[in-house]
């Protein structure tokens, strides 16, 4: 099959033809329609996740059609069109009975402890656990584009963020994860404010149902910002980004009794944040991580798409082939593509 492979952390990738992969005796391998280019992939191309051993495909969010399957695999066929998330889950440790598959104690990530996605085919195991099937008449590219940031975010906003119509919720970052989150959480009646840099990106979540921006190179103060905004501050506020600035501003701009959601990865010089721990032990503000979305929750976010209550179509920006899909990559350090970029990888 054609791949994208790199050899070493920050040198360019190339297309090279490696093996098919082979289904494991209870997985499946997924011949990849669409599959969505994210900072995340960056991050594994960098050498800041320690997981992925070299030479490496990346990719982690994809869709596609099953197109082998393993003699243990009960609940799907070939030919059937699915997506997986990108925390792949065991399906019998203590986490996953409890429902807890998005922290699996045996999880496994295609495009970081295994080959991933930037190929024509992937293999998945554990695939009664992990494979999601797609509804009928849903784009590959919008399928791919649910796997890591949307699905993420969607966990981020209404299970662990808890959010309620009427409530005042800030976003720190306006890329793919903090436009997903301000779709959601305006489609569940929140008011959102969108705090970014980019005076382009805060029209775009404007657009996406903000119902006020803040430019954070702007203002003097993006918490105070956000406090007058709100009248004392969010509800809930998630840094999207992953960055101390936007963790710290997450957590300051919070009201008494306010929850944050940490979903951006906290990486390399990033990896540790300052954080206000008198204001969280004073005023009681929750904390919370957030990393992917189990299987079986895809269900909920799958109906509000097809109800029509949210248009992940709408986040979508360039589709690219897997060559250039490589400048891509290496340039997401400096600049982040517009919109959740889809590579074909048949093109």
């Amino acid at each position: 099959m054609k791949a994208m492979l790199f050899e070493r952390f920050g040198e360019t990738p190339e297309i090279r033809t490696v093996p098919d992969p082979s289904p494991a005796p209870d997985g499946v391998v997924i011949e990849v329609m669409a599959t969505g280019l994210c900072r995340s992939d960056w991050h594994g191309w960098m050498g800041h996740d320690t997981d992925i051993s070299l030479p490496h495909v990346p990719g982690h969010e994809f869709a596609g059609t099953v197109a082998a399957i393993g003699s243990d695999v009960k609940r799907f066929r070939i030919g059937e069109r699915v997506t997986v998330p990108f925390i792949a889950a065991c399906g019998h440790c203590r986490e996953c009975r409890a429902g807890h598959q998005q922290v699996c104690e045996a999880q496994f990530q295609p495009g970081f402890t295994h080959w991933g996605s930037f190929a024509e085919f992937v293999a998945i195991d554990h695939a009664d656990a992990n494979l999601v099937p797609l509804p009928e008449g849903m784009d590959y590219a919008v399928a791919a584009s649910l796997g890591c940031r949307f699905a993420t975010s969607f966990r981020a906003v209404v299970d662990q963020g808890r959010v309620r119509g009427g409530e005042w919720v800030a976003v720190h970052g306006a890329g793919g994860v903090g436009l997903s989150a301000i779709m959601i959480a305006s489609a569940l009646g929140a008011k959102v404010v969108a705090v970014d840099i980019s005076d382009e990106k805060l029209e775009r979540a404007r657009g996406l149902g903000a119902a006020a921006c803040v430019n954070s190179r702007a203002v003097p103060s993006v918490v105070e910002a956000v406090r007058e905004i709100t009248g004392g501050g969010a509800h809930v506020s998630l840094d999207a980004l992953g960055h101390p600035d936007t963790c710290f501003n997450s957590i300051a701009n919070l009201r008494r009794r306010g929850r944050h959601v940490q979903v951006g990865l906290m990486l390399a010089e990033n990896a540790q944040p300052k954080i206000p721990m008198a204001q969280v032990i004073g005023q009681e503000l929750e904390i919370y991580g957030s990393h992917g979305m189990q299987a079986w929750r895809y269900d909920a976010m799958l109906e509000m798409i097809l109800a029509g209550r949210l248009r992940p179509e709408r986040l979508l920006g360039e589709t690219l082939d897997l060559g250039s899909a490589i400048p891509a990559l290496t340039a997401m350090g400096e600049r982040a593509p517009d919109g959740i970029a889809i590579i074909d990888p048949k093109h």
